[in-house]
């Protein structure tokens, strides 16, 4: 896969970029691909089908701060929820709680 790097980026714009990529809960190159797959493909996230391209996501109202809440996928909670349901129509019964696997790994240390 071939590289692409960029110069002398204003710092201002690389702080904007991690913000963004913050709010996006990618990674900065995360976001880079995500902005460049939109430029290549010329698509824009609010364009996007949920079925068509997931990965953008979309904008689904604005936070306090005025900032873009993003849906990142195209299921819904219960959508979701009723998958697992139908994978696993019995609780798991007997397994250890998760409060003695944390204290076990924390006693080994």
């Amino acid at each position: 896969m071939p590289n692409i790097s960029i110069k002398d980026v204003p710092e201002t714009w690389a702080q904007a970029l991690r913000q963004r990529a913050a709010r996006n809960h990618r990674s900065l190159q995360g976001e880079l691909m995500a902005i460049i797959e939109q430029a290549a493909l010329g698509t824009q996230a609010h364009q996007a089908t949920p079925a068509s391209r997931p990965s953008l996501g979309s904008v689904v109202g604005f936070d306090a701060r005025g900032l873009p809440i993003i849906r990142q996928g195209w299921k819904t909670i219960e959508q979701i929820a009723e998958e697992h349901r139908k994978r696993f129509p019995e609780p798991i019964q007997g397994g250890p709680l998760a409060v003695d696997i944390i204290r076990e790994d924390r006693d080994s240390r």
